[in-house]
Parts: structure tokens; sequence; C-alpha cells
């Protein structure tokens, strides 16, 4: 994340970077100066969900009561000194980003691959030092903080930009993360969440002044920096060339660093003293080997000026545009400027433009030279990914939509909505298990209900909606581009309600009219009268395991014991007697396992023990006849068993199946 090699740079080179700071004494000051202001702290969530996240046995997750009162006591401790908090979480992920995004996730791949090797080779979990996110954290987090009473906001572009834009407009008392480009932009101090000790509220402070100071650079060069060394959005391979003539050349080498330490030392040796000669007359691309990456290049140094902020590194004219050629890039850091607008692309477009840009000049689309880049580069998408991705047009929908975005309230369905494109990480899944599926592929036909739902495509069980671009990790999958994913129709009595009844109308009956609708993305109309009599707080439980055991038929009697149990031990238990749990509720028990093992009958699906099953479930997913489509049901219409690990990953087009059940 961030900036390469600037965080080891500042640790072993510039530890005077850092310093010791406690938030209790810094909020007092801030009050001292800011009468009647309240200090406040704005955190970036995803990178403190580690810090957070303290169960030693962490591989199976599920410590949600342990999690949710380290959340509290984090919550507590600085509303006790008097520090307000406002949370960001990641929304969206930029065009310009992805292939950044793809990396990381292929990296995740190996590391759980690594902790899959370790647990069945040792027979045993692995150590905090392997630790992975368990699935799911970020969502559940949103709504932990939430229940605590906590502002918690997602993001309509990259976080990490838009927590720095707040903290710059708001004052803040300072960034809360462990991302070095809180180190870049010109904003509120920037705290260590790793170094932060929470019983004495102390913590590490990296000051930019003091690292411009090393570098001998000013804060306005420090985006011109970034660029150069590589980013989220500058491929570290695009400068690389540059960046060897840089310490070629450089006369004051340290011993004392290791060679990316180095080549940063060379890189801002040669801004302040290169480039900086030449600074307002010459154009950037004149001084750099740019070529035909300029416009990303700009892209880079511009997407870390918040607003109000302009870079003496461009030639400004005074209404703030740049003229490259004959490419036009608006410098204006206005906030209305940078966010998402629903529109329609047609067969032949492939980038999204603002209205007024010149299509040579595309900010969205990565343009490298670099033949590794290309390769790896998933945005440049072949012609079988050209589809015409119709949006929500209703303006009032869209706006609730983007509201409940906004305030963490929904996930993904924005995304759908407004560019057609959503995207999925990491899950811990062993990828070498042929008997279970990816959640991926488990919960595709429900996402396309979804989509039917949202963009009012798939009538009639057809394909004729729009595809949406869903960016899934799943074993296999190089992410090279997206799989084209279209609508499927929902069975519900009376037919598909609208967005605007499901969600504005105040009318009598729309309450039951919702759960319908909830069960048909489930595809589970037809058990609505046993799902309905079980007790509220069990109801969308019951939901999730009929669905899950009618999908993957390699689930046995045994696992369902297991789900119950575990969700009826946990309610009511406080944190300290999780460790002493027996399993009681006996009646509930039976009640809740006979729910579901008659609804998944009403699905030809009997739920059986392990030690009765037959050879033939050796690992296949799906069964013939089931309600799943062709793609996501691992067998075709004639009934030939395909297994699930043999689809194929990329921009296929999976369509809904038109043989169904009903």
């Amino acid at each position: 994340m961030g900036v390469r090699g600037l965080h080891g740079f500042v640790a072993s080179s510039c530890p005077h970077v850092c310093t010791v700071v406690n938030f209790k004494e810094l909020a007092e000051r801030h009050r001292s100066q800011h009468p009647g202001g309240t200090p406040t702290i704005v955190v970036d969530a995803m990178c403190c969900l580690r810090y957070w996240y303290t169960p030693e046995s962490w591989v199976c997750g599920g410590q949600w009561r342990e999690y949710y009162s380290s959340l509290r006591e984090f919550v507590r401790t600085f509303t006790a000194v008097g520090i307000k908090l406002i949370f960001f979480f990641d929304g969206m992920v930029e065009q310009s980003k992805r292939g950044e995004w793809v990396k990381r996730r292929l990296k995740n791949n190996r590391e759980i691959a690594k902790i899959f090797h370790y647990i069945k080779s040792r027979r045993e979990q692995p150590g905090r030092n392997m630790f992975f996110t368990p699935s799911g954290l970020a969502i559940f987090t949103r709504f932990a903080l939430k229940a605590l009473g906590q502002e918690t906001l997602c993001s309509l572009q990259e976080a990490d930009y838009e927590v720095a834009s707040y903290g710059f407009q708001n004052n803040c008392l300072g960034i809360l993360g462990e991302d070095t480009d809180y180190l870049i932009y010109d904003t509120c101090p920037y705290f260590s969440i790793s170094e932060l000790s929470l019983d004495s509220l102390d913590t590490v402070m990296l000051c930019r002044e003091k690292l411009c100071q090393s570098l001998g650079l000013h804060l306005a060069d420090l985006p011109l920096l970034a660029c150069l060394l590589g980013n989220d959005v500058i491929p570290e391979g695009m400068f690389e060339s540059f960046r060897y003539k840089c310490l070629t050349s450089y006369a004051s080498v340290r011993e004392s660093c290791d060679r990316k330490g180095n080549v940063i030392l060379a890189v801002a040796d040669h801004i302040s003293k290169v480039l900086r000669l030449h600074q307002g007359e010459k154009k950037l691309e004149e001084m750099l080997p740019l070529g035909p990456n300029k416009a990303l290049f700009y892209k880079g140094v511009a997407s870390y000026l918040l607003p109000g902020q302009k870079s003496p590194w461009f030639i400004q004219k005074p209404e703030d545009v740049v003229t490259l050629d004959k490419q036009v890039l608006s410098m204006s850091s206005d906030p209305e400027s940078k966010q998402e607008f629903p529109m329609c692309m047609d067969s032949e477009s492939k980038q999204k433009l603002p209205v007024g840009t010149d299509p040579e000049f595309n900010l969205e689309a990565p343009m490298c030279t670099n033949t590794e880049v290309k390769q790896e580069d998933p945005v440049n998408v072949g012609p079988e990914a050209k589809h015409q991705v119709t949006v929500v047009l209703d303006p009032e929908i869209l706006k609730v939509a983007r509201a409940q975005h906004v305030q963490a309230e929904s996930y993904l369905v924005y995304s759908v909505m407004s560019s057609g494109e959503v995207e999925c990480s990491n899950s811990l899944e062993d990828a070498t298990d042929q008997a279970l599926p990816s959640q991926a592929f488990v919960y595709r036909p429900v996402r396309q209900r979804v989509y039917s739902l949202l963009l009012g495509g798939g009538g009639g069980g057809s394909s004729t909606g729009p595809a949406v671009k869903e960016w899934f990790v799943y074993s296999g999958n190089p992410l090279r581009q997206p799989d084209l994913v279209r609508p499927l129709q929902m069975n519900i009595p009376g037919g598909t309600p609208s967005l605007r009844q499901l969600w504005l109308s105040q009318e009598p009956g729309i309450q039951a009219q919702r759960l319908d609708t909830l069960l048909a993305c489930f595809d589970l109309s037809s058990s609505r009268e046993e799902l309905q009599a079980v007790e509220r707080p069990f109801q969308a439980l019951c939901c999730l395991l009929v669905y899950l055991f009618v999908q993957v038929d390699t689930l046995c009697l045994e696992d369902l014991h297991a789900f119950i149990a575990q969700a009826l031990c946990l309610q009511g238990k406080p944190t300290m007697e999780l460790a002493d749990l027996q399993r009681s509720h006996v009646t509930r028990f039976h009640t809740l396992k006979s729910v579901v093992c008659k609804a998944c009958g009403k699905e030809s699906r009997p739920i059986v023990s392990r030690r009765h099953w037959r050879p033939h479930h050796a690992g296949r997913w799906g069964r013939q006849g089931s309600s799943s489509h062709g793609t996501s049901s691992g067998y075709s219409r004639s009934g030939h068993g395909q297994h699930w690990r043999d689809q194929g990953p990329g921009s296929r087009q999976y369509e809904p199946d038109q043989w169904r059940r009903y």
C-alpha cells in the first residue's frame, strides 16, 4: 500500500521522521487552540482490521463477540479523552488502480495457499505471523461500529483520498492508519495504528515536514516523488530505468541505506537539483521520460491534490487547466469532479470519459509501455468484454442508493447501479480442496437475481438484461478481465416489485412484499411458510442454510448441526463465558434443524450424515436438476457432470439457465 519502499526507508534511514506522541495531550492542545471544537481523528478502518482482530484462533474466524468487545474498548478509550472518531471504509476500486488491486489479490492467493499448506502439514493453525483477515470482516466491522454509535462512511473512490480530504477540510486532529500515501498528502498529521498503545494512548506520528527536510524537498514535491518511485496508480516498472539513471549519477550514496533507500535519495536529489532548475519554464514531460504514459503520470500526481490545492509542477493557466499538446487535463480538485456519474456505455466504449474530455487523454485508462505491465493490466479487456451497460437512470433511486452506500448501509448495490461493475476480495479458501466450491460460485445465482432487481433485466428468464462486470477472486482466475454475469429472473408472487416500491413505499403490505423479494433472491419462495414460522432472529440463518445446502451437496448433517449449534450457543452469552460453552437450547435446535431439512427436502436435497454418504460424494458441486443455472451448479442441462473447478475464469459470459424446476 502506498509508495514503494517509503515505509522501510523511513524506518531504517529517517527514524527522526517518527515521533512518539500521546493522543490525550494532543486533544487537550487542540481544544485550547480551537475553543468549542471537538478533536476528531479520521480512521482508515481497512488499515486497522488487523489491529482490532486479536483472537489467537483466527483461521476459522467467528469470534464475533470477542471482536465486538475489542471494537467497543477501542471506541470507549478515545471517547473517554474527548476524541471523536470518523471511520472510513473502501467503497470503490478506481479503474486506474485496478492493476494494483489485481496484483494484491494474486499475492494474497499465494499467502492463503501457504496457510492451508501449514495447516495440512502440521495439523495445527499457524500463528499471527501468517495472519490473514477472516472473510467478511470489513463488512461486519461497519455494522459493529454503527451499533456502537460511531459515524461510519464508505468511500465513493479510493478511501485514502477521502480520508485525507476529510482531515484537511475539517481541521482534524489527525489520520489514524497505516499507509505511506498519508505521508504524501498535504493534510492533517498522520499517526500509525500499528504503533498505538491503547492503554496509554501513545503512538507514532510520521511527520511529512521532517521527511522533506531529510530529502531536501518541499511538501509540494512529494506527489511527484511518489509517482516517480511507483505507487498504486503508477506501476513500479514504468520509471525503473529513470530511477537507475538517477542512482548512477547520485554522488552521495549512503552506506547505511539499502538499494531502495538510496534510490529514494537519488530521485529526491534529482527533483531538487535538476528538475527544479526548469520548474515553471518547461513542461514536466519535457524533463521526464513520460512518453505515452504522461496521462497516467499526471493523473497519479493530481490524485494527491486535495480540494483547493494546486501543484507547482504543472504550468497552470488562470482557470487551472493544463494543456498538453491537444490533450486537456483539468487540474481542479473540486470534489464534485470526482463523483461517480450514471452513464451509458456503447459497445465501442471501454472507459468512462467525463463530458468535454478529449478521448485521447483518457484519465481512466492506464497507458504503459512496459510489456510486463501490459500483460498484467486487466483494464484493457478484449472484444468479448465490450458490452452495453445500462445503469439505473431514475435519479431519486440512484440518490437513495448513493446515500446508503456512503453511510455504509449497503454493499455493492451502488456500484452495480452506477457503473455495472463490482469486486470481491480474497476469502480464506483452499484452492486444492475439490469438495467445496468458492463462495464466488456458490452465491452467484443470488447476485444474479439481485442484479435483475437493481437493473430491471433478466425478464422471462432470458439474458437480455445488461451484464455486470464481476472481479471476484477464486481459484484459477488470473483476473486479467472481469466475468460478465447477466441477471437472472426472480420468481415473486405478483411479479417483481420496483425499487421505488421496496425502498420508498410506506403502503400496507410492503413488508410482506419485501420478504417475498428476499426469499426470491435465494430462490426459496416455496419454503415461505416454514421460514416465516421461525422466530425473527433466526429467519435469516435458516434462509442462508437452506440455500447453502441446496447449492453444495458435499455439506452433510454434521455440518448443519455445527452451524445451528454455534448460532444458538452464542446467543446471549457474555464474552467471558464463551470458553466454557455447552450445547443447550435443545428444543430450539431441533426446531431449526427441522425447518432447514424440510425446506431442503422440497428442493430434492436430503441432508444425510457423513457416515451414510455413498462414494459419489467425492467433491462434486451441485446436482442434476438444481435450481441454479448451468454455470453455477457445475452441471449442464444435459446432466453431464462438470466439476466446478473446471469452469473457466476470465471474461466468460454467464447466462441464466432456461431449465428451472418451477
